[in-house]
């Protein structure tokens, strides 16, 4: 099969940056999309040009450090697919595809296709995560969790952090990722002590990294490899106005 490849190509984040095009051809349709970057990377590299910078690819959709946007859309498009999860054989034989980085102001772009994510972190270090003592191992019945409960959260909790919501938001809004945070801890006991204060710092700690205001476009849901749902959000922003 044959792909035609328009790459983003940004040196550094003090640099500028614009697409270069590339032809592959040959590839196998099993062989994933983030493999024939591997391919092209021999071959710029055996002529003396630098590779093309992507992050991590664990092929599984588990960790969502791969995340480009591809030919407009997060993650290619496909529901519930990261990018490392995309194979040759997704696309038609011959199609130009245009991959570039997430788009969005805390999302820097430090190469290529990498970005700096760091500001998804620095929100869950304001508040997204339990404070009490745990010691070792409670016993698994000590707190009885109900069955709807326990769903919720692991919903939510399936969140990867990997930014295609803020990516396809028009307001590169964090919104629902926020949300997952909260909702993932908010449905369980243990984090019901702080869920109000848990709220305030989350929301508070997002706006000032500069992530955009959510008005319910609904695109983040559709990026979502994970599909977490946009419930989420409606319970943000019932936990932000409690707290206040």
């Amino acid at each position: 099969m044959k792909l035609v490849l328009r790459i983003w190509r940004q040196a550094s984040s003090a640099r500028g940056g614009g697409f270069e095009r590339y032809e592959l051809e040959g590839l196998q349709p099993t062989q994933s999309l983030l493999e024939a970057l591997d391919i092209l990377n021999q071959r710029l590299l055996g002529s003396g040009h630098s590779p093309v910078a992507f992050e991590s690819d664990c092929r599984e959709g588990i960790c969502g450090a791969c995340g480009v946007v591809i030919s407009g859309y997060a993650h290619g498009g496909r529901a519930r697919t990261a990018t490392c999860e995309l194979r040759v054989a997704d696309f038609n034989d011959g199609a130009e595809l245009t991959l570039e980085p997430f788009r969005a102001r805390p999302f820097v772009v430090l190469r290529d296709l990498i970005v700096d994510r760091s500001a998804l972190d620095r929100v869950i270090q304001a508040g997204g995560y339990v404070s009490t003592r745990t010691g070792s191992a409670p016993e698994a019945n000590v707190i009885p969790i109900g069955k709807d409960a326990a769903e919720r959260a692991l919903d939510a909790a399936a969140c990867i952090g990997c930014g295609a919501c803020v990516a396809a938001c028009p307001n590169a809004a964090a919104a629902l990722f926020v949300g997952a945070k909260l909702a993932h801890l908010g449905a369980l006991p243990q984090g019901a002590v702080e869920r109000s204060q848990r709220a305030r710092a989350l929301v508070q700690a997002a706006d000032a990294e500069g992530f955009g205001a959510c008005t319910l476009h609904g695109e983040c849901h559709a990026a979502c490899p994970k599909g977490i749902p946009l419930e989420v959000i409606t319970e943000m922003n019932r936990d932000f106005l409690r707290a206040r």
